[in-house]
């Protein structure tokens, strides 16, 4: 019988994407109001490696990530996905004029030393059950210095930037462990 261990805290990471610079401003504010600073900030890019949002989001998406300095019980990531979809209703009923059904996409989830899990409500056969109607995905894992994907990876997170910035996450997070 293995022994139980309480676990290290993870980073929370909260994506988002749509249309407008106001859509990524109303969630990094979200983020900053709901858990204090914003420690590291990607660059924004260009969510073009799929079509599959067009239909509810439109084109010429952007995307941009956010990590929260203050680390996080993993077990709070259900609760947190329940809270950005809230933000996801909250933004789309300010923003009728868009002219998009879904105007802000956000996906939170949790960094840690080896692995990235993204928060879904969607079951697959490679998720697992957390509660409340959530579900978690190890998309990215962490071996031999380097970020590695799977066949469910989505294509955005295959991305060499997108991998320099989760490396940058897992770095800071390696140091609050060392404090």
């Amino acid at each position: 019988m293995g022994d139980i261990r309480l676990q290290r805290p993870a980073l929370l990471v909260i994506g988002a994407f749509g249309q407008t610079g106001d859509s990524l401003e109303f969630v990094r504010t979200r983020v900053m109001k709901q858990w204090g600073d914003v420690q590291l900030a990607s660059d924004i890019f260009d969510f073009d490696q799929t079509n599959y949002y067009s239909p509810t989001m439109g084109s010429g998406l952007k995307k941009q990530f956010w990590a929260v300095k203050n680390l996080i019980d993993k077990a709070e990531l259900p609760k947190i996905k329940h809270l950005t979809n809230e933000w996801e209703v909250e933004y789309a009923d300010k923003s009728k004029s868009e002219q998009v059904v879904r105007p802000v996409n956000i996906d939170p989830g949790y960094l840690t030393e080896a692995k990235l899990v993204l928060a879904t409500t969607k079951d697959r056969d490679h998720r697992l059950y957390l509660a409340d109607g959530i579900f978690g995905e190890v998309t990215l894992y962490y071996q031999r210095q380097r970020w590695r994907v799977s066949h469910w990876t989505y294509p955005d997170y295959q991305t060499a930037e997108y991998h320099q910035f989760f490396s940058d996450c897992r770095n800071f997070l390696r140091e609050q462990y060392q404090d």
